[in-house]
């Protein structure tokens, strides 16, 4: 109100789910350039979201119908539902509040653990369970809405690349996913969002077994970390879309206007050290030169000189690359996170470990699931001791 703003854009973090948040913005007539506040709560609650889409016929995972009440009566689902299960905040996001458990004399303990995370960080410590799917691939789709009844998606999105259920790498399209599964994660995310009447721009997270089964995780009210990647195929700038909706304007498409061309890649730099279960390492930056040249693109708050602080997200930057195929992106990406140039005392970054992650043959070849970064991890470790020829143990360099 003091600056004369008419909207407001909250981005991809904080107040950009905050139901109460838009809701203040609407009671002060300033728009919000999201969803409006009653569909943000319907589905910002994890639990409840499940519910509205499985009526709308989207395929859920099996569990829980609402919030659990007590570890008992999760124990009691997860008996029925079968592990391993994963434990889920209701108001959860970004991979936060979450924890899997694969044998039934843990899932008290984890129940607590998960229940006090999300008190502190979301403040409400509900929580969901649903069944675990290992060996699982992460797809989202991406979906545009305005106030005129037009819905359409812009593809989708492969998010598998993760690290405590968080995103390292993105691409788009998703490689080797079948033309008919494909299509039918795009219809089944236009269903939902039309189901709900949203607005703008959301993105439905599914899980697609080894079977090429789908199911919907969560539905994300807010422009995504990895939009970049969406926007390169595509040709289709999605911040834009998002303030021609709020404005009151139609989308300046159709969905047979939607093409893809080539692929896109993005890979998350953090100021994490992947030798210490990535742990946060924070610092003040010396050096911060990032890469260039035709079809990179860097999304960066950073410079050198900036402090990485330890109370907030440790993303430094998003590289993205594009290129007509798979091969040449990876390619691409490669030569990009090798000029990329971050240092200072104490910062540890991602770069060497996403540089690993794209030579990585399950990655090569897309047949990376959720459980690459963890089957890494165990080659490392098992690299670090080898048998020498006498019988003894040898430490490698690694």
């Amino acid at each position: 109100m003091q600056t004369g703003a008419e909207a407001i854009h909250p981005g991809y973090g904080f107040l950009s789910e905050d139901s109460d948040f838009a809701e203040v913005c609407e009671a002060h007539g300033i728009v919000f350039i999201g969803p409006p506040a009653h569909v943000m709560q319907q589905l910002c609650d994890k639990a409840a979201a499940r519910t509205l889409m499985a009526q709308a016929g989207l395929p859920v995972l099996p569990g829980s119908t609402g919030a659990l009440v007590s570890a008992a009566e999760a124990g009691e689902l997860a008996r029925q539902v079968g592990y391993p299960v994963i434990l889920k905040a209701v108001a959860g996001g970004g991979g936060r509040g979450m924890a899997v458990v694969r044998d039934p004399d843990d899932l008290r303990l984890a129940y607590r653990e998960t229940q006090a995370h999300a008190r502190a960080v979301f403040g409400d410590d509900r929580l969901y369970l649903e069944r675990f799917v290992e060996n699982a691939r992460h797809i989202e789709v991406q979906v545009l809405c305005d106030t005129h009844g037009s819905a359409v998606h812009l593809g989708e999105r492969d998010c598998s690349v993760q690290r405590r259920h968080q995103k390292l790498i993105e691409e788009a399209p998703a490689s080797q996913l079948p033309a008919d599964l494909r299509t039918a994660m795009w219809s089944a995310a236009v269903r939902g969002a039309t189901a709900v009447g949203y607005v703008g721009a959301g993105t439905f997270e599914f899980v697609v077994t080894p079977d090429h089964e789908f199911y919907l995780m969560e539905i994300n009210c807010r422009l995504q970390v990895e939009h970049p990647v969406t926007e390169l195929v595509t040709g289709i700038d999605i911040v834009r879309e998002q303030i021609g909706i709020a404005a009151g304007l139609p989308l300046s498409f159709r969905q047979d206007a939607v093409v893809t061309r080539g692929v896109a890649v993005e890979c998350r730099v953090n100021a994490e050290d992947p030798d210490r279960d990535f742990a946060p390492a924070p610092g003040l930056l010396t050096d911060f030169t990032p890469p260039g040249g035709p079809f990179v693109r860097v999304d960066t708050h950073a410079y050198a000189g900036w402090l990485v602080g330890p109370d907030y997200d440790s993303l430094l930057a998003k590289t993205a690359v594009w290129a007509p195929d798979r091969p040449q992106a990876l390619a691409r990406m490669d030569r990009a996170l090798s000029e990329f140039r971050v240092d200072g005392p104490g910062v540890r970054t991602t770069l060497g470990f996403l540089r690993r992650t794209l030579a990585h043959p399950l990655f090569q070849t897309a047949r990376h699931t959720t459980g690459l970064v963890d089957r890494m991890s165990a080659e490392a470790d098992d690299r670090i001791a080898e048998p020498s020829a006498d019988g003894e143990e040898t430490i490698s360099a690694g």
